[in-house]
C-alpha cells in the first residue's frame, strides 16, 4: 500500500539523519580529545549543534499516524503521501537551520513555504489530530528564521492556524493557535541565543589567542633590544681587549672589566624584562653610548637640551638611543657619532647622526618599510606614543636617524651642555618612540 511506502521512506529518512548525527558526535569527541592533547580550551564545549535535536518533536504527528494504520482516515494513500511529505520538508528545513548559509537559502525557504501549503491542505481535509502540524510548522519556521521579521511571521501563522483551526475545530483553535506562536518565538530565542554564545565565546578565544601573540611579540622585541645591543657591545669590547692585550695589558684588563659590568647589567636587565617591571633609563643609556662608541674608535657627541622628562619617556628614549648606537657601532664603519636631544615646544626630538658610510634606503612617517626586528619594534613603541620616525642617508654623508615625540613639559628650566667623549648635564626626557636606525 501506498501508506507503507511512505513508512518505509520515513525510515529511511530517520536512519540518514541518526546516521549523520552519529557522525558529528563522532567527529565533535575527535576535536575534544585533539584540543585536551594539545592542551586548549576546546573551540566547542558543548555537543554541536545539529537538526537533529528537533527531530524528536515529529512524534506530535504521531496521532495522524496511528489513525492512518487504523484506517480511520479517509484517503490514506493521500494522508500517507502528505505525513510522509511534510516529514521530510521537516527534516530538511530544521538540519538547515543550524548553518546560517543553508538557513539563508532559497532553497530552504522555498521548503519552508511548500510545508506551509501542505500543513495547510492537510489540515483542511482530516482536522483533528492533523491540526497539531501547525505548531511544528512554526518550529520549523522559528529555527529557520531567525531575523527582524521573525515577529511578523509569527503573527501571520498563528492568525493562519487559528484561521483553519476555526475552520474544523471550533474553540480548540485556541489551543492549535497558542501551540503554533509558543513553538515560533520559543524555537527562534533558544536558537538566536545558543548561536550568540558560541559566537561570544569564539570572539573571546580570538581575543586571547592574540592578547597572547601581542605578549610574545612584545616580549621578543624586548629581549631583541636588550640582547641586541648588550651582546654587540660584549664583542665590541672583547675585539677592542684582544688588540691591546700584545701592548697595552692595562688597557685590556680595563675592557675586560667593561665587560663583566656590562653582562652583568643584562642579566639585572633580562630579570627586570621578564617580570614586567624594566624601567629604562636615558643616562645610562647614553654613559653605554658613549662607552661602546669609544670601544671601537667612533667619537661620541652628546648635546642635550630642554626640560627634564617623565621616567615612561626616558625609557622609551632609552630604547631609541640602544637600538641606534647598536647599529652605528656593527655598521656604520663611522668615526665620528653626534646624539642631540632638543625640546621643541611640545615635542622632543632625538637625532643619532654618523658620519658613516652604511647605507639604507631612507623612509618616512612609519617606516613599515624598515627591515629588522629591532626597527621594526621601536617602530611600533613610536607609533603607539604618538611619534613619528625619519631614517636614511644624510645630505651631509653618514647615516640618520631621527625620533619625534608628543611631550609634556614639567619644568620650562632647559640646559644645554655639549660634551665630546663625555656625556654631561641632567637628562632631558620625553615621551619618546623607536627611532629607526639601521639594521642588516
Amino acid at each position: 500500500m501506498t501508506w507503507m511506502q511512505g513508512i518505509r521512506c520515513q525510515v529511511r529518512a530517520w536512519r540518514v539523519a541518526r546516521a549523520r548525527w552519529r557522525a558529528d558526535m563522532a567527529e565533535f569527541k575527535v576535536a575534544q580529545k585533539e584540543a585536551r592533547r594539545r592542551g586548549e580550551w576546546p573551540e566547542n564545549p558543548g555537543p554541536p549543534p545539529t537538526g537533529f535535536t528537533l527531530l524528536p518533536w515529529l512524534l506530535m504527528g504521531m496521532g495522524s499516524f496511528s489513525n492512518l494504520l487504523q484506517g480511520k482516515t479517509d484517503n490514506p494513500w493521500i494522508g500517507g503521501l502528505g505525513l510522509l511529505t511534510f516529514n521530510s520538508l521537516y527534516i530538511y528545513v530544521v538540519f538547515r537551520s543550524f548553518v546560517k548559509e543553508k538557513r539563508e537559502a532559497v532553497s530552504t525557504r522555498v521548503a519552508l513555504v511548500v510545508m506551509g501549503l501542505v500543513t495547510c491542505g492537510l489540515a483542511l481535509g482530516y482536522g483533528g489530530s492533523w491540526l497539531y502540524f501547525f505548531p511544528l510548522l512554526g518550529l520549523a519556521a522559528g529555527a529557520c528564521l531567525r531575523g527582524p521579521r521573525l515577529g511578523q511571521v509569527g503573527l501571520a501563522l498563528t492568525a493562519l492556524a487559528a484561521a483553519v483551526s476555526v475552520y474544523r475545530a471550533g474553540w480548540d483553535a485556541i489551543n492549535v493557535a497558542y501551540g503554533t506562536f509558543l513553538s515560533t518565538m520559543v524555537t527562534a530565542a533558544i536558537l538566536s541565543l545558543s548561536e550568540a554564545v558560541r559566537e561570544l565565546r569564539a570572539a573571546r578565544e580570538e581575543l586571547a589567542r592574540r592578547a597572547v601573540e601581542k605578549e610574545r611579540m612584545r616580549f621578543s622585541r624586548d629581549l631583541h633590544d636588550l640582547l641586541g645591543h648588550t651582546l654587540s657591545v660584549i664583542v665590541v669590547k672583547s675585539e677592542a681587549a684582544r688588540r691591546l692585550a700584545p701592548r697595552d695589558m692595562e688597557a685590556a684588563l680595563g675592557q675586560i672589566t667593561d665587560i663583566e659590568a656590562v653582562g652583568r647589567q643584562a642579566l639585572t636587565e633580562i630579570r627586570e624584562a621578564v617580570t614586567g617591571y624594566r624601567e629604562g633609563s636615558l643616562a645610562t643609556e647614553l654613559d653605554r653610548a658613549r662607552s661602546a662608541l669609544s670601544a671601537t674608535d667612533i667619537d661620541p657627541v652628546v648635546r642635550q637640551s630642554g626640560p627634564p622628562l617623565t621616567p615612561q619617556n626616558e625609557a622609551l628614549l632609552g630604547w631609541v638611543v640602544r637600538e641606534a648606537v647598536t647599529n652605528v657601532v656593527r655598521h656604520s664603519g663611522a668615526t665620528r657619532c653626534e646624539i642631540t636631544l632638543d625640546g621643541i615646544l611640545d615635542r622632543v626630538r632625538l637625532t643619532v647622526a654618523d658620519d658613516g658610510t652604511g647605507a639604507v634606503e631612507p623612509t618616512t612617517g612609519p617606516a613599515e618599510g624598515i627591515g629588522g626586528t629591532g626597527l621594526k619594534g621601536l617602530t611600533e613603541r613610536l607609533a603607539t606614543a604618538g611619534g613619528s620616525l625619519r631614517a636614511g642617508p644624510s645630505p651631509r654623508g653618514g647615516f640618520t636617524v631621527t625620533a619625534e615625540l608628543p611631550v609634556e613639559q614639567a619644568d620650562l628650566t632647559s640646559h644645554v651642555v655639549t660634551t665630546t667623549g663625555t656625556t654631561a648635564g641632567t637628562t632631558a626626557g620625553t615621551t619618546a618612540g623607536p627611532t629607526a636606525p639601521r639594521e642588516p
